[in-house]
């Protein structure tokens, strides 16, 4: 079962191609893949972020306070109406994420996303999250915003499942046709030779990662992708729109 509560310090780093292909050399030796990532390929997270009709949520995680929130939908390929999806609410406080998030199917999330009523619980449900969820939708009075997917290959320390290290690929979005069902397609967000590597752990990173960054010279970066898709729309925008927005 995927893990529905958690938190953990999240670090990003952004990476060309070739020190990707550096930095999995090193990978390789310290930790294992991921279960979907078979012969190195990728697997696709897709997302619909929710936000207020004036964009607030990406605007405050934008101005950098020290806590902020965001509700999105996920899934993981292209999902019909009748299969599973994930809806979770992501907090940061403080430089720790907080994930929340249940099982819910399309259909049911979709549901409880226009009537803010949440479904009568089941089994593969986190009914705690549940309310939490309930709790958000009437605090924000939330619409679909923007679809946003990516390809993934994540890496996890033998030995140390605490330590994740994830690597995306190909960000796309868009702003129309806002429904998951609907097919995995967009604009790509990033240069085809960029690679966002993001740490994740609760501890301490082990000494040989720590190594790594420092003789590759890697470095620690701020980076929302949501966040940087509001960016360039608002830098693509004509001007009467910036200044409304």
């Amino acid at each position: 079962m995927a893990i529905e509560v958690f938190n953990r310090y999240e670090h990003k780093y952004m990476l060309d191609y070739e020190t990707f292909l550096k930095v999995r050399t090193v990978m390789d030796e310290h930790m294992v893949l991921d279960s979907y990532n078979k012969d190195y390929e990728p697997y696709t997270i897709a997302n619909i972020y929710y936000d207020t009709v004036d964009d607030y949520l990406v605007r405050r995680s934008l101005s950098s306070p020290v806590y902020k929130e965001k509700l999105r939908l996920r899934s993981y390929g292209v999902p019909k109406r009748t299969e599973q999806v994930f809806l979770e609410i992501k907090k940061k406080l403080d430089g720790i994420v907080n994930k929340r998030r249940t099982s819910l199917l399309l259909y049911e999330a979709y549901d409880f996303l226009d009537s803010g009523t949440p479904p009568e619980p089941k089994p593969y449900m986190n009914t705690q999250v549940l309310k939490e969820l309930t709790y958000f939708m009437r605090l924000y009075d939330l619409e679909p915003k923007l679809y946003l997917a990516y390809d993934r290959i994540a890496y996890f320390e033998i030995g140390n499942p605490d330590l994740r290290i994830s690597f995306d690929m190909n960000i796309r979005s868009r702003r129309y046709d806002l429904r998951l069902e609907k097919g995995d397609y967009g604009e790509a967000l990033l240069p085809e030779d960029r690679y966002l590597m993001e740490i994740k752990t609760s501890l301490a990173k082990p000494l040989w990662l720590t190594n790594m960054l420092t003789e590759l010279n890697i470095r620690r970066r701020s980076f929302s992708k949501y966040g940087t898709e509001f960016k360039q729309k608002i830098n693509t925008a004509p001007q009467e729109i910036r200044k409304v927005i």
